[in-house]
């Protein structure tokens, strides 16, 4: 579950130019837009991350022409993601302490897109337990991966901004599921449409063991179809092997999906040594898309070239573990008001 809101430390306070009432703050890997004065370098606050929707209160009210919703914004020039709210909007028994969840205690919670009937599909059941969900953590708040694996020999894809697929071949059976459900075969339904054009049930019947591919779906009637396209189909991103219960590494996913012919996202770079930034990372993914070059990329998704799990990583994300993430690009967020 994500860590909506949390009680951090302002590492850094920066002048904005041209700005007299407000400064640039540094919360995590985050950077966001502050009143001057009225915090202090080392001081702890209440950061909620974007995407957080806020509960009908009066500390909250200058939200509810946004949809009481947190997104990315621009304040002159400077980029802000997430808002500070000082320790007092926290219950009286609360003792603050460095990185405690508060997500709850606020009554936070996430905001979700609605999700057109063609994506939702006739449910079979929930999503399977035998593979992991598709969820990769920001790298902002990520800065204890980054000085544990500086320099290791990654790859770098194109994050696409559509609807998280995945397809499956276990003990002989046939699975379509969207992010968070298996469904049942429909003629309306997007999921198994693509399926079905691409061919995919034969392809992984053909590899003779029990796999998954996950891919995010995009095209016309997709998430507004930022990038243009004309129908709707699948770029592959894993493949996962169901019985050893891990990811194929990065050289065997390529000739795996070289071999059953499906397309794969775009690969941005292929040999990136991890860098210690994430000011870095978030300006690597601030770049237009490979698939439609005269509108921004939603971002970037990095993952070492051998597959790394770790503990760490579970801790820091609440995830499975392994080591993988996205940067978003910001100028992304704010055109499209994600």
């Amino acid at each position: 579950m994500r860590k909506l809101a949390s009680i951090q430390r302002i590492k850094s306070l920066e002048p904005i130019e041209g700005a007299d009432a407000i400064e640039k703050a540094t919360v995590l890997g985050w950077q966001l837009v502050v009143k001057k004065g009225e915090y202090q370098v080392g001081d702890l606050a209440v950061y909620c991350e974007i995407d957080s929707l806020l509960p009908d209160r009066p500390e909250f009210e200058f939200l509810k022409p946004r949809g009481m919703r947190i997104r990315t914004i621009r304040l002159r020039g400077q980029v802000s993601q997430g808002i500070c709210f000082p320790l007092t909007i926290l219950p009286d028994h609360i003792t603050p302490e460095e990185d405690l969840d508060v997500t709850e205690i606020l009554g936070i919670t996430k905001y979700e897109p609605p999700i057109p009937a063609y994506l939702s599909g006739k449910v079979k059941g929930k999503f399977p337990s035998f593979i992991p969900k598709t969820d990769e953590t920001r790298v902002q708040i990520l800065q204890k991966v980054l000085d544990k694996y500086q320099g290791v020999s990654c790859y770098v894809s194109e994050k696409l901004d559509g609807s998280s697929a995945t397809y499956f071949v276990k003990d002989n059976e046939f699975g379509v599921c969207s992010r968070n459900m298996e469904l049942y075969e429909d003629d309306e339904n997007s999921f198994w449409k693509v399926a079905r054009e691409l061919n995919i049930e034969e392809k992984l019947r053909s590899i003779k063991k029990n796999i998954a591919i996950q891919g995010e779906l995009i095209g016309e009637g997709i998430q507004d179809n930022k990038l243009r396209l004309r129908g709707q189909t699948v770029r592959i991103f894993n493949a996962f092997d169901i019985d050893r219960f891990e990811y194929l590494p990065y050289q065997e996913f390529l000739d795996l999906m070289e071999k059953l012919d499906l397309p794969i996202v775009p690969i941005m770079e292929a040999d990136y040594k991890l860098e210690n930034d994430i000011e870095a990372i978030v300006k690597k993914a601030t770049v237009k898309s490979l698939i439609c070059k005269d509108v921004w990329a939603e971002g970037i998704v990095i993952r070492p070239h051998l597959e790394k799990m770790d503990l760490l990583l579970s801790i820091e994300s609440f995830n499975t573990g392994r080591v993988s993430f996205k940067a978003i690009n910001p100028e992304f967020l704010i055109k499209y008001g994600e």
